[in-house]
């Protein structure tokens, strides 16, 4: 009997039944029995026998008929042109942007969130509940520390892409530097700092990974580079991340997932100025209007505020262009080398340009200002390369 009943559709079921109580007469309690169903179900199959016939007895839809808290149709409109314009809104987003716009009554974000799956438009993801130890951590004021770091992937028109120096507040989110490099540069990106602490003022601290444009401490041997002497010359403390630990710096890190799929860091620009020109008015939006969920959906301007201390700015480098100089780069051992003759003028100068006036007997050795070493000069003859990679003038200055 089991094995026949497996074999049925419910509908065949259900009017088999239906002719249990029908044309042999058996109590419906009895029938209710046997097919493992209630008395109240078996009499439902018999009233709709009764009122359609076997179409009456297939399943049927167990929608409502109507659903007084569904969202209207025009609001289901309004939810998916916004998406639509703003493809990286999700539902939260798009609900506050309902509320500025003054739509009420306004949907909620499950509402929002199950017209978007509705519409196909995001697939439907299972719900991550954030851990209970889990705790947002932040300064206590703007200005206590930067996350400074370097992005890539801005692609221009010539085929080479930029780089970019970027930045925010710890406490505020405010972006305090936005810069684009052609290439991942110690002056550059030296450069960009100065530029930001003249905008915005010198923070207390400072917090960036172990590149080799940041740090020259885990360098072999270690060496002070020209951004940790910025930083100790302006009294910033300079802060490291633990080594392959990343999570340290996850403000920076969200910012810039934040960037390329807003800024939209894919597209092609004509030249590094106009991708310039392009990013800083995207950072402006973002400093000024875009809410941010960290600040209490609003924009990072509302808790940011520019330091009263200005920078030192690094001497100029001595105009030293006679025919008598010429200029290298100190390596990170502390050895320059002119005509063949290798000095070494210490650690502590390692990447900086080094100025060398030559006379018919001796080596001068100026870094900036300072005359760091004079020795006898043991070779003859024109010195031909006059200026060593990255040490020309034109190409910046050096502390």
């Amino acid at each position: 009997m089991l094995a026949g009943m497996r074999d049925m559709s419910v509908t065949e079921q259900r009017y088999q039944a239906v002719l249990d109580v029908i044309g042999q007469g058996r109590a419906v309690m009895e029938v209710a029995s046997q097919w493992g169903v209630s008395r109240r179900t078996v009499e439902r199959w018999l009233a709709r026998y009764e009122a359609q016939g076997l179409e009456g007895l297939p399943d049927r839809s167990h929608r409502p008929e109507r659903c007084p808290h569904q969202m209207p149709a025009e609001m289901e409109v309004m939810v998916l042109e916004l998406r639509r314009a703003h493809r990286y809104w999700g539902a939260r987003r798009l609900v506050l942007e309902l509320v500025r716009k003054g739509i009420m009554p306004t949907p909620s974000e499950s509402a929002v969130y199950r017209c978007l799956v509705r519409a196909g438009v995001i697939d439907p993801v299972k719900r991550h509940r954030r851990r209970e130890m889990w705790k947002r951590w932040e300064r206590g004021g703007p200005m206590e520390l930067w996350q400074l770091d370097v992005v890539g992937g801005f692609l221009l028109a010539n085929g080479t892409s930029a780089k970019a120096l970027t930045g925010v507040d710890d406490h505020s989110r405010f972006c305090v530097s936005a810069r684009l490099m052609p290439r991942e540069g110690t002056q550059l990106v030296c450069d960009g700092l100065l530029s930001a602490l003249r905008t915005h003022g010198v923070p207390q601290q400072v917090l960036t990974d172990n590149g080799k444009v940041f740090t020259g401490k885990y360098s072999k041997p270690p060496v002070d580079v020209l951004f940790d002497r910025i930083c100790r010359e302006n009294g910033i403390d300079h802060l490291l991340t633990q080594p392959a630990c990343p999570t340290t710096t996850g403000k920076i890190e969200r910012f810039h997932r934040t960037l390329r799929l807003e800024f939209d860091t894919r597209r092609a620009f004509a030249s590094l100025a106009v991708a310039q020109q392009a990013l800083d008015e995207w950072v402006t939006y973002y400093n000024t209007e875009r809410p941010h969920q960290a600040c209490g959906d609003k924009a990072p301007v509302s808790r940011f505020h520019v330091a009263a201390r200005t920078p030192t700015e690094p001497e100029p480098r001595p105009d030293r262009t006679g025919e008598h100089w010429v200029t290298r780069k100190v390596s990170t051992v502390g050895v320059v080398c002119v005509g063949y003759q290798q000095v070494c003028i210490g650690q502590s100068y390692a990447g900086s340009a080094c100025d060398v006036l030559l006379t018919d007997g001796t080596l001068q050795y100026w870094v900036g200002n300072e005359l760091v070493k004079t020795v006898a000069r043991e070779t003859k003859g024109e010195i031909r390369k006059k200026y060593a990679d990255g040490t020309a003038p034109t190409r910046g200055r050096s502390l």
